[in-house]
């Protein structure tokens, strides 16, 4: 219990920290993850919490803040959120390090916060998950809002670039790509969401409780 409630306060530590670290460079001014021009700061900051990048990191922080009070937590809303932020962080990292990171030039903070959102925080929340639990957690509600919120992020953030012609990923730009190449990353994506919760349950069943 002592070991895990410490894993569980380093994980919510340097996740908070990231988060922090990186919303101080867009109050600054500076880059959104990955753009060049920072616009005005009203739309740096709802660009900020629109990356799934962020949202991924927020679900893990709240499931690790509640971990570290108590372990043991359970609840059908703390399930949800411990199984969509656990998949949504590992698809973040995966798809930062195979896709977006060969096109990424950062330095100084930008780098450190870039390296705690995307692979950092993502190793915490996945050794933390397997070693620590708790289990079973993972139950057909889970499942439901663990694929929902990604399926949703994905409809907004295509409907938003519609709109105003911005997108997060450069992967989702369907002006610069076309549809077939979004069409066939997103699938792939969704692909990977279906495995990871699959595996994640399975894991949860047939691990030790």
């Amino acid at each position: 219990m002592t070991r895990a409630r410490g894993w569980h306060l380093l994980t919510a530590v340097v996740v908070i920290a990231a988060l922090v670290l990186q919303l101080v460079l867009v109050l600054q001014g500076g880059r959104v993850l990955d753009e060049q021009t920072p616009p005005g700061l009203g739309v740096r900051l709802a660009r900020f919490i629109a990356y799934f990048t962020i949202q991924s990191n927020v679900l893990v922080a709240l499931a690790a803040v509640a971990l570290t009070r108590d372990p043991d937590r359970d609840g059908p809303g703390f399930r949800a959120l411990r199984l969509a932020g656990t998949v949504g962080i590992t698809v973040t990292g995966l798809v930062h390090f195979f896709l977006l990171r060969p096109l990424l030039d950062l330095d100084g903070a930008d780098w450190v916060a870039d390296k705690m959102l995307h692979m950092v925080v993502p190793v915490l929340a996945v050794i933390g998950w397997f070693a620590f639990g708790p289990r079973p957690r993972v139950d057909t509600r889970a499942i439901a809002v663990a694929f929902a919120w990604p399926i949703a992020w994905l409809a907004v953030t295509l409907a938003v670039a519609g709109a105003t012609r911005w997108v997060p990923y450069p992967f989702l730009d369907f002006r610069a790509e076309g549809w077939g190449h979004v069409a066939v990353v997103c699938s792939g994506i969704t692909a990977l969401f279906a495995a990871l919760i699959a595996g994640f349950r399975y894991a949860d069943r047939r691990m030790t409780p």
